[in-house]
């Protein structure tokens, strides 16, 4: 039986005591999604983490860092890194960057690779259990494949039993997981994410260069991830016969709406759940609204993109 523990002291002292001395794998929110997390120099640990999700041991894992500092014990920080992490961090941007060769990590969390995927997390309840812990390997906290969590009842939905405990902040107020960047050596996106592409171009001064695919090199490429267990159908005007609609914007059809107003903030926030909704309504053919394709927009349209991939089996990874 998986703990749910509450946001205050006891909840994070049990958090952390789990984390720190049994070796545990707890999950723990962040403004993004709900993530898993063990210990980042615990192999033994990080190997319960792939266990419980059933997730491919080819997929790197995030590590979530309490400050900078701690970074840089880790990684060594390339141009341009350091002006990303003093503009976006705390918050929802992963860094891909070189490891130092005697950084105390797991080599299951790089897959034996040279770099490492860091974050730090902005959600208070996130930086009090890693000032307490330490860095965490976290991914979100969902079986592989499958819709990310962003609540606690989503996480115990998908893997109770299978984890030790789960730290319970409500729902999170992003609801989508972090912008991806690796700086090795230009500045490359690797995820669309809760942090518009444009902002991060911004700050850079300088256009993001597009990854090439192939090799799986941070969370999130997987061809197909993030999917409920119905088949979707994605920019569709109106429902066929038989389908329910997620519906965008205020002439869309249907009571399920990511956002009536057209918001794409508010749609990035309730992507997740509304999937989750689906799934728990028994919705097994499902069409999708079409959503803009700029700001926020660009990450909600590669997390359907992926949901409606092709896959062997419902939970595959």
């Amino acid at each position: 039986m998986t703990l749910r523990l509450a946001l205050d002291d006891a909840g994070l002292a049990e958090a952390a005591r789990l984390l720190r001395t049994e070796g545990g794998i707890v999950a723990f929110p962040t403004e993004t999604v709900y993530g898993l997390g063990a210990r980042a120099c615990d192999d033994r640990a990080v190997a319960r983490v792939f266990e419980a999700k059933g997730r491919p041991a080819f997929n790197p894992l995030i590590v979530h860092c309490p400050d900078l500092a701690t970074v840089e014990t880790l990684c060594t920080l390339p141009p341009g890194a350091g002006r990303l992490a003093a503009t976006f961090w705390p918050g929802p941007l992963t860094l891909v960057l070189p490891l130092r060769p005697d950084a105390p990590v797991s080599p299951l969390v790089t897959d034996g690779r040279d770099t490492l995927a860091v974050r730090l997390p902005d959600h208070p309840a996130a930086r009090a259990l890693l000032a307490r812990t330490g860095p965490l390997a976290g991914p979100s906290a969902n079986p592989s494949g499958r819709i990310s969590p962003t609540s606690a009842d989503h996480v115990l939905a998908g893997l109770d039993g299978r984890i030790d405990a789960v730290l319970d902040a409500g729902p999170c107020p992003v609801g989508l997981e972090s912008t991806i960047v690796a700086l090795l050596p230009e500045p490359t996106l690797l995820r669309a994410g809760g942090l518009p592409t444009e902002a991060l171009e911004a700050c850079l001064g300088a256009p993001l260069a597009a990854h090439g695919g192939g090799e799986i090199t941070a969370p999130g490429q997987l061809a197909s991830h993030y999917a409920p267990r119905g088949t979707l159908r994605l920019d569709a005007d109106a429902p066929a016969p038989g389908e329910t609609y997620l519906g965008f914007g205020p002439a869309s059809p249907g009571a399920l709406n990511l956002s009536p107003s057209g918001d794409l903030v508010e749609a990035a926030a309730r992507l997740f759940a509304a999937l989750h909704a689906l799934d728990a309504a028994g919705a097994r053919r499902i069409a999708v609204a079409p959503i803009p394709a700029h700001g926020l927009g660009r990450a909600i349209n590669d997390r359907l993109r992926r949901a409606a991939a092709p896959r062997d089996e419902p939970s595959s990874g």
